[in-house]
């Protein structure tokens, strides 16, 4: 059982989740299925794989299981109004991909331990001229994402089309502060 393909970004920026970084596991936030997850694992990353579909995180325990590698899930739903489901100072890194929540963001940075990464690709508002989603609570504005993290270390941002198929999205790789 093959999984899916990971995200070009994260296959790219992949040697800064690898090496040089604090102890402690990555975390695919949104992971669904697994798909980012399962390959870091494969590369010797520690990883935790959370979503709030408790099928989809089934799905990739079973892949982990059939690749005989070791990878743990949380079923989370990251959404409930109010709270902070992200522990402080508690990940190397955190990747996030085709998932925007907005009250997330300031917890992101504190689950983020100083030195850690954060590898974030998702839509922008120009993806309604080729498909889903169309929900402006899960689309980027111009310049949001970089606004959000512009007192990190930026290492790699790009915000516009990509092709095959086509997707507006936005990208950025940054490295939290050890003084913030």
């Amino acid at each position: 059982m093959e999984p899916e393909a990971p995200s070009p970004l994260l296959i790219q920026f992949s040697d800064l989740l690898l090496r040089d970084l604090p102890p402690g596991p990555i975390l695919d936030l949104a992971g669904g299925a697994g798909r980012n997850a399962l390959w870091l694992a494969q590369k010797g990353a520690m990883v935790v794989c959370c979503d709030r579909s408790r099928e989809a995180l089934r799905c990739a325990e079973r892949k982990a299981a059939a690749l005989g590698i070791s990878m743990e899930t949380w079923e989370v739903d990251l959404e409930v109004s109010g709270t902070n489901p992200l522990p402080e100072d508690a990940y190397s890194g955190v990747i996030v991909f085709r998932y925007l929540h907005r009250p997330l963001i300031p917890f992101i940075k504190k689950a983020i331990k100083p030195g850690g990464i954060l590898i974030y690709e998702t839509f922008t508002v120009e993806q309604r001229r080729f498909g889903k989603p169309r929900n402006p609570d899960h689309l980027l504005e111009p310049g949001e994402l970089l606004g959000w993290f512009s007192h990190w270390i930026v290492i790699h941002y790009f915000e516009g089309i990509l092709p095959d198929p086509p997707r507006a999205v936005a990208q950025l790789v940054s490295r939290k502060p050890h003084v913030a």
